[in-house]
């Protein structure tokens, strides 16, 4: 096995077709609305994550039915997962929260795990409290993404991220420690970052007992601080040879059980000024797949750095 697949988790643990029904909720995130900062991350363009989501002014009831009868009639999935993709899905109030999740619970039948996208510094007690009621009330998953990005500190600062490394340390603890799961999105090919960083990363999330990851390429949007800068030439983007080579160093150093939700991600065409060197995200999956079977390299194939200095005495 090069890579544990997304998909090849969801059959083992399903045993069936599943598809995620996305959910665009009203709100922002503390980056932007002075919390933290108003800039927001300087990746960050004004739809967040959600560019191809409906709007957030329709229900959540409304937005899992369009969503559900079109990847009914598309797909045939027979199970579903709720997820709630754009911004800092955990920064409301609380009851606001509570009853955005408990109307998503009744409106979908076969669901079997509700995703939580969110930032590492907006994770609460109260909240994976009620989580965890709606996890053993409704006998579903739940796992919480959370943006990392980087283990760099001071590329997390450069991102205007607005949090640091042990932000994301307290969140997984806290999600562990509630029996939920995680995700850790990251961006392998940052340009103030090199193959070590990349590595770092790698071990910090098997360390921490992260269960999944989600590996983006950086894109570069319109209007945004990191466009400015782009367009002034004042960073440049790494090579693509780097890209898979980062990408796949960071799965050979990653615990072999953690599920690889994507290797590269997508960017909206009309806003981007720089995506995936153009071209298109499932040819340069294939590429990074077919340099990984003829180098012999795979996920975990450096996994041997936990529990202590191996092989001490042997000598």
């Amino acid at each position: 096995m090069l890579y544990y697949k997304f998909s090849d988790y969801l059959k083992k643990r399903y045993s069936a077709k599943v598809y995620k029904l996305p959910v665009n909720l009203p709100v922002t995130c503390p980056n932007r609305d002075g919390a933290i900062s108003t800039c927001g991350c300087i990746f960050c363009g004004e739809e967040g994550a959600g560019f191809e989501n409906l709007s957030p002014s329709m229900t959540v009831s409304e937005q899992l039915r369009i969503n559900a009868e079109y990847i009914k009639a598309k797909y045939k999935p027979e199970k579903f997962i709720i997820y709630f993709q754009n911004f800092s899905n955990t920064y409301l109030p609380l009851e606001d929260f509570k009853n955005y999740i408990t109307e998503a619970c009744v409106e979908v039948e076969d669901l079997v795990a509700i995703y939580i996208s969110t930032r590492p510094d907006c994770i609460y007690e109260e909240q994976l409290d009620f989580l965890n009621y709606v996890k053993n009330t409704y006998k579903i998953d739940i796992l919480l993404e959370l943006g990392l990005q980087t283990v760099n500190y001071k590329t997390l600062k450069f991102l205007n991220r607005g949090h640091t490394l042990a932000e994301f340390i307290n969140a997984v603890v806290l999600i562990n420690k509630y029996g939920m799961e995680s995700c850790a999105h990251y961006i392998v090919d940052l340009p103030n970052d090199d193959i070590e960083d990349v590595i770092e990363g790698a071990k910090i999330i098997s360390a921490l007992r992260v269960n999944q990851v989600k590996c983006h390429s950086l894109y570069i949007l319109k209007n945004t601080i990191l466009g400015d800068m782009y367009e002034k030439q004042l960073i440049k983007p790494v090579e693509l040879e780097e890209y898979i080579e980062r990408i796949i160093s960071f799965l050979e150093y990653l615990n072999p059980e953690i599920v690889v939700q994507r290797l590269i991600g997508r960017a909206p065409e009309e806003r981007t000024l720089f995506c995936n060197w153009g071209i298109s995200w499932w040819k340069i999956r294939d590429i990074i797949e077919d340099k990984m079977i003829k180098e012999n390299r795979y996920q975990g194939k450096y996994f041997n750095y936990l529990n202590g200095v191996k092989n001490i005495g042997s000598k």
